[in-house]
């Protein structure tokens, strides 16, 4: 679900999301990656992202940084 890759100005690439896609977000707080979220739409520069436990979109906007394309645990039977 990911629209295509966009070259930032420090050179890296960045993915463009769109609505729908299930994203991993960077806890501010410590750093780790959490899971259970959606892109709910593009804002400007950012992202509103939808909760997908009660399906709640969080006011913030959230960077592209703070945002990756969900993983899942490879190889272990729970996941």
């Amino acid at each position: 679900m990911t629209k295509g890759l966009i070259d930032s100005p420090a050179g890296t690439t960045t993915t463009t999301l769109e609505r729908g896609t299930r994203v991993d977000v960077r806890n501010r707080f410590v750093g780790a990656w959490s899971h259970g979220f959606e892109v709910a739409e593009r804002v400007g520069e950012g992202y509103r992202i939808r909760r997908l436990s009660d399906d709640s979109v969080l006011p913030d906007v959230f960077v592209t940084e703070d945002l990756r394309p969900e993983r899942r645990k490879q190889g272990l039977w729970w996941y």
